[in-house]
């Protein structure tokens, strides 16, 4: 087998395994969101403050996740953005994921503009989340705004 084949192979493995989770993700969501629709009660028991903002007075690289999901699921994707971005990021970069993958499956391999798992993805959500902490923990100390 050369490395090629072997690389495709991997790519293959590694595509099911994220395409499986998103699906189950996207299942448990759309439950819960019928449930919340349906009941008008949350299916999520309510998340307690976080620790490291209520000891430190600084926001951890977290905060604003709840939040931003809650937004989100409100039909506010600005306002989820400002929370935190992480959310909104991979909201979009997981449906553009779900969505091809679901066609090229579908499709049985003619479509072949498939979204596939890169490293890439993972070093930009990060990177989002340093940058996110970073700024609001710099506008929160510097010039004494909280924006949470």
């Amino acid at each position: 087998m050369d490395l090629t084949t072997q690389k495709e192979k991997e790519t293959e493995i590694i595509d099911r395994v994220f395409f499986i989770a998103g699906m189950l993700g996207v299942l448990v969501v759309a439950l819960c969101v019928i449930w919340w629709k349906v009941t008008g009660k949350s299916p999520i028991p309510p998340v307690p403050p976080c620790m490291i903002h209520a000891v430190t007075g600084i926001y951890c690289p977290g905060c604003g996740g709840t939040r931003a999901a809650y937004a989100l699921l409100c039909g506010k994707p600005l306002l989820s953005f400002y929370y935190h971005p992480i959310v909104l990021y991979t909201v979009v970069v997981g449906a553009a994921f779900l969505v091809t993958q679901t066609i090229g499956r579908l499709s049985r391999g003619r479509f072949r503009a498939v979204v596939h798992f890169r490293p890439a993805y993972l070093w930009i959500a990060l990177a989002l989340v340093v940058i996110n902490c970073f700024v609001k923990n710099f506008i929160l100390l510097y010039f004494h705004i909280p924006l949470l």
